[in-house]
């Protein structure tokens, strides 16, 4: 685990600073002029940014000179860029598949990529108000800083500005977006296990081996951003009694692969719900209670103390298994009507109503411990609230698809 996966390394030159801007805001014009000719609105957006940026830096710059070093490639960010990459490539194809045409699948992407990234911002800085001093603090995301759920409603938000200004339904990309969604989580929580955030509570001394070195973060030397440790480590040092001198954090719950795992498998159901989805946004909506409930989950053994809490204090193991009875009582009313065969749902309702009984179990406090009083955190609020909300959409989209199909028979019968 290092935040730094390895550096390019680059030759000692002084550059002189304006002529470079310069250069750069010249290529940005040729790429917006392709993307223009093209209609590649995500070339056009990537040219005008660099020939503003360019033109502006070149004259706040003048007659200064920069000292070429190597180039640091961060974990968190190789993994981003790399998730962008192959969400991409899925989208475009899952699109192409339903008859969507490439021009729109790329355009939309990339407004919705971008969008993405301005959500998770900005649902970490209102989350984490404490931790910037001014605008440009808020804008340097090298130590990380990105909310996932920020994403996704970002994301969603982007989408449906764009489509609703093409005048192209949502459902239909929403379906072809969502497994790049979740190969996106599966890769990004990869990102953050290497950089040490998004850490779990600590493991109990009876925990396995493995598990203790999955979940254990080291201090980074002193050359390695600034010389911090690893967020885990700091948290530890700060909160937790951990001595300075040691060379790791305590061992804790690795929460980043826990839904890394849980991005692996939102990718295999919302791959195999294209051949079973009945209606349009079927499988965003499977997507969206299905990483909901998980989040919802996981963040019961999160504990790092940038993920912010509000709203009321209640004892965690009265308050944790009501919500997932609620949820459950979601699914029954939702997505459980989508199975056909009585006896298996009957079977998924039980199993729902199971993990909340077995929750309570599990955090129930000891006869002689006084109980632990928490306040749900961001995430799961936002978690509870688009599952409740996705389950809710799921029978009257149902409902819809009878009545067209009603609608089309009728149309059928002779007169």
């Amino acid at each position: 685990m290092h935040p730094i996966l390895f550096e390019i390394p680059l030759p000692a030159w002084a550059l002189p600073l304006a002529p470079t801007l310069f250069l750069l805001s010249g290529v940005g014009l040729v790429l917006a002029f392709f993307g223009h000719r093209q209609s590649a609105l995500d070339l056009l957006v990537i040219g005008v940014l660099m020939l503003l940026t360019g033109v502006t830096g070149g004259f706040l710059f003048r007659g200064q000179r920069f000292l070429l070093e190597p180039i640091p490639i961060y974990s968190y960010g190789a993994m981003l860029c790399l998730s962008i990459v192959v969400g991409w490539f899925l989208t475009l194809r899952l699109g192409e598949r339903d008859g969507m045409a490439r021009e729109l699948l790329a355009n939309c992407y990339f407004v919705t990529a971008i969008a993405a990234l301005i959500g998770s911002r900005v649902l970490y800085v209102l989350t984490n108000p404490g931790d910037f001093h001014g605008a440009l603090d808020m804008l340097a995301v090298r130590r990380g800083g990105l909310v996932a759920y920020g994403g996704f409603l970002g994301g969603l938000l982007g989408s449906w500005g764009f489509l609703r200004w093409r005048n192209v339904a949502l459902l239909p990309w929403a379906d072809v977006a969502v497994p790049s969604l979740a190969s996106g989580l599966m890769l990004t929580r990869i990102g953050c296990y290497l950089f040490g955030c998004d850490f779990g509570t600590p493991l109990p001394a009876a925990a396995p081996i493995w598990l203790k070195r999955l979940g254990t973060f080291p201090r980074w030397p002193s050359n390695v951003l600034d010389g911090a440790g690893s967020p885990a480590w700091l948290q530890h040092v700060d909160l937790r009694g951990l001595s300075v001198s040691a060379h790791a954090s305590l061992p804790v719950h690795p929460t980043e692969l826990y839904e890394s795992l849980a991005g692996a498998a939102l990718l295999i159901l919302t791959w195999q719900l294209r051949r079973a989805a009945r209606f349009r946004g079927e499988i965003f909506l499977a997507f969206t209670i299905g990483y909901g409930y998980l989040r919802f989950v996981l963040e019961i053994v999160r504990d790092d103390s940038e993920r912010g809490s509000f709203g009321p204090a209640a004892p965690e193991h009265v308050l944790i298994p009501l919500l997932l009875v609620l949820l459950a009582t979601a699914f029954a009313y939702g997505p459980a009507r989508s199975i056909g065969q009585p006896l298996a749902r009957a079977a998924a309702i039980a199993l729902s109503l199971c993990v909340a009984c077995l929750a309570y179990l599990w955090l129930r406090p000891a006869p002689s411990a006084a109980p632990s009083v928490v306040r749900l955190s961001t995430s799961q609020w936002i978690s509870l609230t688009t599952a409740l909300a996705a389950s809710v959409a799921w029978p009257q989209l149902l409902r819809a698809l009878a009545e067209r199909s009603s609608v089309a028979a009728d149309d059928l019968r002779f007169s």
